[in-house]
Order: C-alpha cells, then structure tokens, then sequence
C-alpha cells in the first residue's frame, strides 16, 4: 500500500508540474503560481537567475536569430527520462521585453489556460529548484524561424489556437483539452505547414484540428508516459487538471499517455530541419554552463570539455 501510495504521489507530481502553473517575479501577474504554493527565494537566489538569464539573453543576441524554442527544466523527472517540463517562444522582438517567452499556462483562480508573455527571469523562475536549473534553445534556419516568429507575434493566431479546455495529460491528437507543450507544437504547425491555414477563417477548431493532422502527417512523436497501473490512472483522474477522456481506449487499457512534451518537439524539430542548432544553458550555486550541441549537459550541471563556464559574480 506504501508503495501505490508514492507512486500516485510521484504521478500527481508529474502532473501538477506539467499544469505549467508558472513563478513569477513579484511585479508580474499574482495568477503566475504554483497551484498549492509558490517557492519562495532568498536575494542570493534571485540574483543568481536574473544573471544566469542575463547569460542567456546575450548569447542570444549573439547567435543572430530573432525567435527561439526554449524549455526549461521544473521538477525532477529524471526517473521518467524528462529533463525539460515546459516549452514556449522566446521572441527577440517581443512587446514585453527583449527574448520574452511566449507560452501557455494554467491559471489555476481561473481554471483555465491563457497565453502569457513572460520576461526570460520569469520564466526562469518556473522550476521548483532555485539552486539548479537547465534551459534548451534551438535556434532555426532563417525561413524556418521567421515563419514561426510571424505566427507567434500575431495576437490572433496566437490565440486562435489556445484551446478552451485544460488538461495536463492532454492527448496530443485531440483537440478536447490542450496543455502547455501542445499548444507551441500546433504553432508550429500553423506557421510551417503549406500552404499555411487561414486563420482569418477557419474557426478554432478546425485550426487545431488542421495543426494536428500536419504533426501526425510529418511524424511528430509525442512522450509515451507508461503509467504502469490503471488504478493509479484512476486515481490520479481526480485531479482537476487531469482527464482521459480524449485518449484512445487502447493507450487507456495499456496504462499510458501519450503527450507533447518539450523532448518530443524538439526530437521532431532537430528531424524535421537540418541545420538547427541547439544551446544548453544550465546554472549551479554561482556558476553557470553552456554546451552547443545535441549532447546533453550531465546531470547536475557539470561542465564537460568544449564546454563554456560563466561566473554569475
């Protein structure tokens, strides 16, 4: 029984991290928390993100490129074989703030997701470490990339394809329920596929719909969770940001979900667009590294050879 008890524990963990309920700075939105609570962090602590984001932002600006994919890192999920948890746009030209982050999230008041735009700190500030933390960005060829920074700078489109409906779990051929990672994987879609959707009159639905059938089209692979055990399924079910009534009977009877997670978008990207180029940042107690590269950094955040090391001092 202790042992069904820790597994339901550790799947409701996963789930809550992957609600996207976000940290924020104190002078952004108070609806940016966590459901249960927010971290709170010592001076020492927020200097130390808001210099490792300075490091971003410059190597950013550096690299030449206007829009990025990025996700960071939130909960330890390593036994699931997760690094990253949440996905969204960094865009150079935001109207928030230079390489602002573009995203959904879950408003938990709310009940209900919304786009966001969320300075790099912020979006820093997501994962339940302060102490450490990793950050992926890909950066994309030049057609690919001002394609996917036209759609994701315009409000519209932006926001045809939020759904209306929230589901952590979301099973990432349906447009019953949608969570964070899904909605950047349809973006994508919308802003790659040709010839693109007319947004101006396709309705919502039909948009998503359109976005998904492109994905399965160009063999996008969401994450395979496998669960293990229909009862913890069950029971994780009553979970107000979970549902499974939009997956198939088949994945339901074999104890798994299959989700969008920032893996499977960038595995589809790194596939789908030769010559994208990938940054690993990641930052522990004053220093921080970055790797270029498909290879991932080591767990916990040691530098490797050709790797980069910056004091945050």
């Amino acid at each position: 029984m202790k042992r069904q008890s820790a597994s339901v524990a550790l799947l409701a963990r996963l789930w809550l991290l992957a609600a996207c309920a976000l940290i924020a700075l104190p002078a952004e939105s108070a609806a940016l928390r966590y459901c249960d609570s927010a971290t709170s962090l010592s001076a020492a602590q927020q200097d130390t993100l808001l210099r490792f984001a300075d490091v971003i932002k410059t190597e950013l600006d550096a690299s030449g490129s206007r829009v990025a994919l990025v996700a960071r890192s939130g909960l330890d999920l390593a036994q699931f074989g997760q690094r990253y948890s949440h996905a969204g746009i960094s865009l150079q030209a935001s109207p928030n703030a230079a390489w602002s982050v573009r995203q959904l999230y879950y408003a938990c008041d709310e009940r209900r997701p919304r786009l966001f735009d969320q300075g790099m700190p912020g979006f820093l500030l997501g994962s339940d470490s302060p102490d450490i933390g990793y950050l992926s960005v890909l950066l994309l060829p030049e057609q690919a990339a001002a394609a996917l920074e036209q759609s994701a700078l315009d409000n519209a489109v932006a926001l045809q394809l939020l759904g209306g409906n929230y589901s952590a779990n979301a099973h990432a051929f349906s447009t019953r329920y949608q969570n964070c990672n899904q909605w950047v994987a349809e973006l994508l879609a919308l802003a790659w596929a040709d010839p693109p959707a007319d947004t101006q009159v396709e309705p919502r639905l039909d948009v998503r719909t359109r976005a998904q059938a492109w994905l399965q089209a160009q063999g996008f692979q969401p994450t395979t969770f496998d669960v293990g055990n229909r009862a913890l399924m069950w029971l994780a079910s009553g979970l107000p940001w979970l549902h499974e009534d939009d997956h198939p009977a088949e994945d339901l009877a074999a104890a798994r979900y299959r989700v969008s997670m920032p893996a499977s978008i960038q595995a589809f990207v790194q596939a789908r667009l030769p010559g994208v180029q990938r940054l690993e940042f990641c930052h522990r107690g004053r220093q921080a590294v970055l790797r270029r590269g498909w290879d991932a950094i080591v767990d916990g955040c040691q530098p490797g050879e050709g790797d980069r090391v910056v004091l945050l001092d």
